[in-house]
Parts: C-alpha cells; structure tokens; sequence
C-alpha cells in the first residue's frame, strides 16, 4: 500500500496558493464549531479563534448552555448557541436541531472540540447529518471521531468534504485496532492512508496527511512541544478557518497542518521544547501565513 509522499515545504504551499481576497466576513466564511461541554468549554473556545486567526469571516459557538455566556463574552467576535446538556454536563446527541439554521448557512462546521461523552457524540453525528447544507464542510475531531469508528458509511454523505484530525489513540479506534500496533507500524503513512480511504476523508494526524485518492504529503516542521493540551483543537480550528475561505479540503489540511507545526517551532524557538501553551499557537498562525504571502 505504501505511495511515495510530498514534503510540504514553504515553497511548496506558496505554489498551492490559498483562496483570498474576500471583502466581507460572509465571502471569508461561515464556521460553526459544536463543542463545548461544561468541563471542557475552551476547547471550542480554541477551534473557534483559530478559524478566526487563519481568516474566517463569521463564527457561532455551539455548547453546553452552562458555559453559553462565559464563552460568549470571553469570544465577543462570536455568536454563541446554548444548547441541552446531560446532568454531568455533556451535550446531549439530540439537542442541537434548534441550531438548524446556523447549520444550513454555515460553509463549515467542525465538531469534536469539547465533547467529553462518547454515546452522546455518536447520537450527535447522527442528528447532524440531515441538518448539515449540501455543500457544507465538515471537520471531525477528539469524540467526535470516536463516534463515527468503525461505522464508514456514517461519513458516507459527506465524503468529498470531510477532514478527520485523529491523534494516534483515536487513528487507532478508526482503524479497529490496538494502539500498540499502530505505534509499531513502520508504515505509519499507509495506517493514515488506510482511514483516509475507508472513510472517504482528508487524514492528517502526527505530520502525515492523506487523501481518498491516495495522495499523501508530509510535514517537515513541528517537534514534541505540540503534544500539550488544547492543541489538537487549534489544529481543527486552523483547518476549519482554510476551508471556511475556500480552500479544497486537501490544500486546508496540508496548510494548517504546516501552520500548527510551524507555530509550535516559533514557541520552541522562543520558549523552550517544551512548556508553551495551545492558545500561544493560535497567535502566531496569523504572521506565519503572511510570510508564506498569503492574506489572512
């Protein structure tokens, strides 16, 4: 199965330019971020300024409605949807239809960030699917992912427009198997392929990204500092933010894979390997595209 991979290098993404010259935030995009519970509000908080950072136009947070108002004015730049929530504060799977016409109009819509019940996010995924628009984007991380495993032909109708983020623990769920397994495949490429293709989706995950198609790139920067808290959500929200101004979901997760890693080396650089926090990430994501000579 193994295909021979692209580095992605600076110069490479300058010659695979980014969609820009929007003049207004509903031509920038549209993202909706579902997330949020009440233990874990910031990881939507993350998802959704990331977008921002990297040129969305227009955000609406969709969270436990305990955590509603804190978000809402800690993101002013957002509107923000309460939405039912279990006595443990998870969101319920069912309780987002009222959401329907943020989801119809929205051009992207990134679920995951956030959510802390793996039952709850599965019924969520299905309620989601007949509320989503047609030509939506969709970016699936943490539970969500989880939620969908083992069931490929659940991303069915959105295949063409999806892009999964898994970390290693959640690649090896989709895959159906042990993590120890997956850390000791010397083919780790052909494991990213192998979701790609079984679930119709853009793939990145630890520097390797693959498509459908079997196209696979790779990553040059990036190093262990990543691995904290809250960054995976900044990786989500980085890639939803490019789909949202019209990039191909490929070119998005090929981009803001490239962005979030290149912001972890600026942090290393200046911080230290270690000890920087995922919210720096998503302050630099602005600066690193001006460089690569793209509008943010």
């Amino acid at each position: 199965m193994s295909s021979r991979a692209e580095v992605i290098t600076p110069n490479a993404l300058r010659d695979w330019a980014l969609p820009s010259g929007a003049d207004s935030k509903y031509a920038r995009g549209n993202v909706v971020v579902i997330g949020g519970a009440r233990k874990t509000p910031g990881a939507a908080l993350l998802a959704g300024v990331s977008a921002l950072r990297v040129g969305a136009g227009r955000l609406t947070l969709g969270v436990a409605e305990s955590v509603a108002i804190p978000l809402a004015v800690a993101v002013p730049e957002s509107g923000v949807v309460g939405l039912a929530e279990t006595a443990s504060g998870s969101l319920q799977g069912t309780g987002i239809e009222h959401m329907g016409r943020e989801l119809e109009r929205a051009d992207v819509v990134i679920v995951g960030s956030g959510l802390d019940d793996a039952d709850e996010a599965a019924a969520l995924i299905r309620t989601l699917l007949p509320l989503v628009g047609d030509e939506t984007r969709v970016v699936l991380d943490a539970y969500a992912l989880t939620a969908v495993a083992g069931s490929p032909s659940l991303t069915q109708p959105w295949a063409g427009r999806l892009v999964f983020t898994p970390n290693k623990s959640e690649a090896a769920t989709l895959l159906e198997r042990g993590l120890d397994d997956l850390e000791n495949d010397r083919q780790f490429d052909d494991a990213v392929a192998a979701i790609a293709e079984r679930y119709g989706a853009v793939v990145t995950c630890f520097q390797v990204v693959a498509a459908p198609g079997g196209e696979r790139w790779h990553i040059g920067s990036g190093q262990g500092g990543l691995g904290t808290s809250g960054s995976g959500d900044v990786l989500a929200g980085a890639i939803g933010g490019l789909l949202a101004r019209g990039a191909a979901p490929d070119q998005a997760a090929c981009w803001g894979t490239h962005l979030h890693a290149t912001a972890g080396d600026r942090l290393a650089a200046r911080i230290g390997p270690t000890g920087y926090l995922a919210r720096e990430l998503i302050d630099e994501l602005p600066s690193v595209l001006v460089e690569l000579g793209q509008r943010v």
